[in-house]
């Protein structure tokens, strides 16, 4: 064998093993490429269905925010409606104080609060119903005016029981179904 065909020989080897080693570096980039592209592909779908969580959960906050805005402010509104009804109804109070209806119900009022306390009680009312009580209730009244729509205030001497049915306190008490007749 001449040294040519050596050489030629050992080129040959050579060129086969270099077009083996680039066909073997195509191959593995092309499975790096497709790897990476893979890759890419599959954040980019998690980071769509990430996003699109986070885009619902948002959307469902800012709906009950929004909810519960709407409920607070229909609470509030009907709230001052029925703070104006209510003041309506003592207005409505007010005026019946100064109907002709008015000192018959004072006389039963007392009726009640001596039935209910003893006949000893002392009695407590606006300073415009001085007179009327003065006169219903004898001595038993009290001269310090108390600051109520209406109604009377008594007690017993020793002051350990009290009776409150002035028309502030009545109307107080019965307030819930004041409301639920309001409402409807």
């Amino acid at each position: 064998m001449s040294l040519e065909r050596l050489v030629d020989e050992i080129r040959q080897r050579a060129e086969a093993e270099i077009a083996q080693e680039r066909a073997r570096l195509q191959a593995e980039s092309s499975r790096i490429v497709d790897e990476r592209d893979r890759q890419v592909q599959a954040i980019a779908t998690e980071s769509e269905r990430i996003a699109q969580l986070e885009i619902a959960r948002e959307r469902a906050q800012r709906l009950a925010r929004a909810k519960l805005e709407a409920r607070k402010r229909v609470f509030e509104s009907r709230e001052r409606r029925m703070g104006k009804l209510l003041d309506a109804s003592r207005s409505l109070l007010a005026d019946y104080t100064e109907s002709d209806e008015y000192a018959p119900l004072l006389k039963r009022l007392y009726g009640v609060a001596v039935a209910t306390l003893g006949k000893q009680v002392k009695v407590r009312g606006r300073a415009e119903d001085a007179s009327l009580l003065r006169s219903i209730a004898k001595g038993a009244f009290d001269d310090e005016p108390v600051p109520i729509v209406g109604g009377l205030i008594a007690e017993t001497p020793a002051g350990d029981r009290r009776l409150n049915l002035s028309f502030d306190e009545l109307l107080r008490l019965r307030e819930d179904q004041v409301r639920g007749l309001l409402a409807a």
